[in-house]
């Protein structure tokens, strides 16, 4: 666990709407191969998988899934992926063994750690962040705004 001010990302995405899981797979994999055709994949990359709705106030059928990619401000528009941004802030940060069971226990275990720690959150949504070294051993962070 890390506490880290993350900046404001410029983002290019894919939006899925419905019950956050496995579906989002799909979304995620239609981005990086929307990625792959522009030629945005490098070292430097940073994907993002942003669930913009909190489960426990928002219907599952209205939950809002964002596949992201960080892009840069000379990035210019195109007919597939829309473009926005992430806002930045203080987040604390869990580095995780990217598998479906250690994602799940992680998403379990960490309200509890962020209470226990006396950590406020905020109103913003929470994102798995990818770095290119990440995926390659298997690891993503989980990323929860705090005020």
């Amino acid at each position: 666990m890390k506490i880290e001010t993350i900046p404001t990302y410029r983002i290019a995405y894919f939006r899925r709407v419905g019950p956050y899981g496995a579906a989002n797979y799909e979304t995620m994999q239609r981005l990086k191969e929307w990625a792959a055709v522009e030629r945005l994949l490098d070292d430097t990359s940073i994907i993002l998988g942003i669930s913009q709705d909190n489960v426990e106030t928002t219907e599952p059928q209205n939950c809002r899934y964002d596949a992201a990619l960080v892009i840069s401000e000379d990035f210019q528009k195109d007919d597939m992926a829309l473009i926005g941004e992430l806002r930045g802030g203080k987040y604390v940060c869990f580095t995780v063994l990217h598998t479906a069971e250690a994602m799940r226990q992680a998403w379990t275990d960490i309200f509890y750690e962020l209470s226990n720690q006396g950590l406020e959150l905020d109103n913003r949504p929470t994102f798995e962040r990818f770095t290119t070294d990440m995926l390659r051993e298997h690891y993503c962070e989980i990323c929860i705004p705090i005020k």
